[in-house]
């Protein structure tokens, strides 16, 4: 069995990217700590680390990595069993991953109903977050693959719905006679990142070929942003653009065509209060949020009542 003080500094290593800045979080010398590295590697056999900047968990040190996550908190909840305060959480941070959109809409106000629970929250792509269990640099993570990663749990939320959709400006613009294939060939388009396949697999359906100029907006909140002052069009999430277009702030150009993204909870397999207290948090705020996976709840006529029709 791995040594506790050597899986923690394995993590430190991790989180710092260095060793020196280990070294500081455990308040021991970067000799100390690399002689803590070796001697694990040593007992396993392995590399655990890539001796990069940032260090990075090997395949063998995401293993490690994982089991000393779960360490950290089993600890930390079994010190504050003891101490006899059931309702104050660990002060360890629960490292979470999600999806960027779904941080900017509905995660936090989920989170926000547990006292005493500290996070430590990353952001990826929803068709990206299981890369942070596999590797150890989180306990649970959302997003869009509904197959468990080894070792931990999957439980479907629900659906985030995404439409096509510009300013009035750029529609007066880009396509004023209407949003049509050959518009959307040239009309600049909105991408979150270079994970963000949402806007090319809509073209791929309506505008097959066409690959316009593209301006990439890493943040969740100035990419709807981005939309409302006409820099470009893009997929964007209903929880956020229902009452910009109830303004007038932004305008659907295709009420056909939805990006339907069904998201689910994901979670490494152990006893956990802190983690099945967010696991139930983040459950309830879906249903409450999110649309049933493969619904249709949602009538078009309502849509076309809600939205301003396009220019």
């Amino acid at each position: 069995m791995a040594n506790v003080e050597h899986l923690r500094t394995l993590a430190a290593v991790v989180d710092g990217g260095t060793f020196e800045a280990a070294a500081a979080a455990l308040h021991i010398t970067p000799s100390a700590v690399s002689q803590r590295i070796k001697a694990l590697e040593e007992q396993s056999g392995r590399v655990l680390v890539r001796r990069s900047k940032p260090v990075a968990p090997t395949e063998a040190g995401s293993v490690l990595l994982r089991l000393a996550r779960q360490l950290t908190l089993l600890e930390a909840e079994a010190a504050a069993e003891l101490a006899g305060d059931d309702d104050e959480a660990t002060a360890t941070p629960l490292p979470l991953v999600v999806n960027a959109d779904s941080l900017a809409t509905w995660v936090l106000p989920a989170l926000a109903r547990l006292d005493g629970v500290a996070y430590e929250l990353a952001i990826d792509d929803q068709e990206h977050t299981l890369d942070r269990l596999r590797d150890g640099t989180a306990l649970a993570a959302i997003g869009s693959d509904p197959e468990p990663v080894q070792g931990c749990t999957s439980r479907a939320l629900g659906s985030m719905v995404y439409r096509a959709a510009a300013s009035p400006a750029f529609v007066a613009r880009w396509c004023a006679d209407g949003w049509s294939p050959e518009a959307a060939a040239v009309a600049p388009m909105l991408v979150f990142d270079r994970k963000d396949a949402l806007q090319d697999r809509y073209l791929d359906a309506f505008a097959p070929g066409a690959r316009p100029p593209r301006h990439y907006i890493p943040a969740s909140t100035q990419f709807v942003e981005a939309a409302v002052h006409g820099l470009g069009w893009g997929m964007l999430p209903d929880l956020q653009a229902d009452a910009l277009v109830a303004s007038g702030a932004l305008v659907v150009l295709d009420e056909e065509r939805t990006a339907e993204v069904p998201l689910y909870w994901h979670q490494w397999s152990l006893r956990s209060a802190a983690l099945d207290a967010v696991a139930a948090a983040i459950g309830e705020e879906a249903r409450r949020v999110l649309r049933p996976t493969g619904s249709t709840a949602r009538g078009r006529a309502r849509q076309r009542n809600d939205r301003r029709s396009r220019a």
